[in-house]
């Protein structure tokens, strides 16, 4: 670990800790996330299909015209009864319950494809955005990407709720996902960043998503309409952004470009925040100076993550488990309609289950490691999928229930082990090597590069949920295998538990890194 990794770390402790201004954020940030949970979340209601009727008539081949004097209608049938010459409804009736894209523009019958495609084609704004965020956070810095994802959500969640037709809503969703995915690369890394090692794992263990996502399923219930939801989130979201004039930017972001006197004025910020003395900064420059010259004062992207073979390595073994968790996690949110009973209760639970074993996560990840913890509920995922699967191609007596009971385990099973998959991908720490992680000049850029993974695996899930609707158990099969395959892939991922972030990437020889601390501390004490 370099000395300027050590001496930053140390700085946060000598600023408190997590203390006052540590609280402060977090609980912002947990704010925030409402409008990147109900944004991504807005499909698993805008695309939900009520209740509906096609209406026909009786009528003999010999007449020209149709009468609609004594229409029957048949429940969710697209085609006539064998005895009925018309080839197609005559009227679609929906029900009030609900008013949804699926009503607005009749997605049903021969255009049901069009909702899954809106919300695969809200995914694929994720992935363009999950690559290009990554670097824009690490070029511009983390907060005005952080604030630049609230605004595009704020602004295009409105424009979306003008929608006129269901092209123009999913060019909507596509822009959308850009913000979404921008929001979802730089949030932990943002935060983490201001906490000491020991405190990272409260990052994940606060259910904010879950907690968000169950007043999601309330507040569909209340507004019932895909337009009124996508108001509520702008609204809700607008005063996210007088923080800007509280929150500094990441202190680590600026000492990797060398942004000294920046950084100096975060940290006393905090300080004062905290009420604790102002720390000893009189070594930063220095270290600053002999710790990352090497790095050449240069912008990072994704080719100085490719040149590194253990980051490489790390790359491909979390990069599987993030897509795996990205295809299981939308794939039983999405298909939430596919679960008996009340569409607002299941979203409700589907969510709340997550909240007891995240909590729990603190001291999981803690007690035992954040990637034995997280191997163990990508095993379990896979294990409680797999009963799905069964139980959907069964006949037992009790199919319904049984569904639902097992997919709301696998539902908290993948959801927390995505969380515990986040820290553990932003601590990774291979080790006897200095710059083989994710340190902070790449940081955004390795981390938006997992998320773009996990992104791939959500625009297969609405393909994959539809084609479950013609092919039951389909979708669990392949959620049970790929989450098995993923506890495999994290097996070969080193433990990062309490361990220090790095920051720069070293690029010096390998003898030269044994003893590159001592010649630092060395080097000091010749100064002074």
């Amino acid at each position: 670990m370099s000395a300027t990794s050590v001496y930053l770390e140390g700085l946060i402790d000598e600023c408190g800790g997590f203390s006052r201004f540590q609280w402060i954020m977090f609980s912002y940030m947990i704010y925030s996330k409402l409008s990147v949970t109900w944004t991504m979340l807005m499909m698993t209601f805008a695309g939900a299909t009520p209740d509906w009727q096609c209406g026909y008539t009786n009528y003999s081949s010999h007449a020209t015209t149709p009468s609609t004097d004594h229409m029957y209608y048949v429940d969710k049938q697209c085609q006539p009864p064998v005895n009925n010459s018309i080839e197609m409804c005559l009227k679609l009736k929906f029900s009030p319950s609900m008013n949804t894209v699926v009503n607005e523009w009749t997605l049903v019958c021969d255009r049901d494809w069009i909702t899954s495609t809106i919300t695969t084609i809200q995914m694929a704004g994720l992935l363009v955005s999950c690559v290009a965020s990554g670097h824009l956070a690490d070029y511009i810095g983390r907060k005005p990407t952080f604030f630049l994802s609230l605004t595009i959500m704020i602004v295009l969640n409105v424009v979306a709720g003008f929608s006129v037709s269901w092209q123009m809503f999913a060019t909507l969703r596509f822009l959308l996902g850009f913000g979404i995915g921008a929001n979802l690369t730089v949030f932990y890394n943002y935060m983490i960043e201001f906490i000491p090692a020991k405190r990272r794992a409260i990052t994940i263990a606060f259910p904010g998503w879950a907690i968000w996502a169950c007043v999601f399923g309330g507040l569909s219930m209340w507004l019932h309409d895909w337009q009124y939801i996508h108001y509520a989130v702008s609204i809700l979201t607008l005063p996210c952004l007088f923080m800007w004039w509280f929150l500094p930017e990441s202190f680590r972001y600026l000492v990797t470009h060398n942004r000294v006197e920046e950084a100096k004025d975060v940290i006393r910020k905090i300080s004062r925040i905290n009420g604790k003395p102002e720390p000893d900064m009189t070594k930063m420059s220095f270290f600053v100076e002999e710790d990352l010259k090497v790095q050449d004062d240069r912008k990072y992207s994704i080719r100085d993550v490719a040149r590194s073979p253990n980051l490489r390595k790390c790359t491909f073994l979390l990069g599987f488990a993030w897509m795996s968790c990205g295809y299981g996690y939308y794939a039983i949110s999405f298909g939430v309609q596919n679960l008996s009973g009340s569409l607002y209760l299941n979203m409700f639970l589907l969510s709340v289950v997550e909240i007891p074993a995240q909590v729990s996560s603190y001291y999981l990840t803690n007690r035992f490691g954040r990637k034995w913890v997280t191997l163990a509920l990508m095993l379990l995922a896979g294990i409680t999928g797999f009963i799905v699967a069964v139980l959907q191609i069964s006949d037992l007596e009790l199919k319904d229930s049984l569904v639902n009971w097992f997919a709301l385990a696998s539902k908290m099973s993948v959801g927390v082990g995505w969380a515990t998959l986040i820290i553990l991908s932003s601590e990774t720490y291979p080790p006897h090597c200095h710059s083989e992680t994710y340190p902070t000049v790449v940081r955004n850029i390795g981390y938006g590069m997992l998320n773009s993974f996990a992104r791939i695996g959500a625009m297969v899930a609405p393909q994959i949920v539809y084609l479950n609707s013609y092919i039951p158990g389909a979708m669990y099969f392949i959620f049970s295998g790929v989450m098995v395959a993923s506890a495999f892939c994290l097996y070969f991922v080193n433990e990062t538990n309490k361990k220090p972030m790095e920051d720069g990437i070293e690029v010096t020889k390998k003898e030269q890194k044994e003893d590159y601390q001592d010649h630092i501390n060395q080097a000091f004490d010749t100064k002074l």
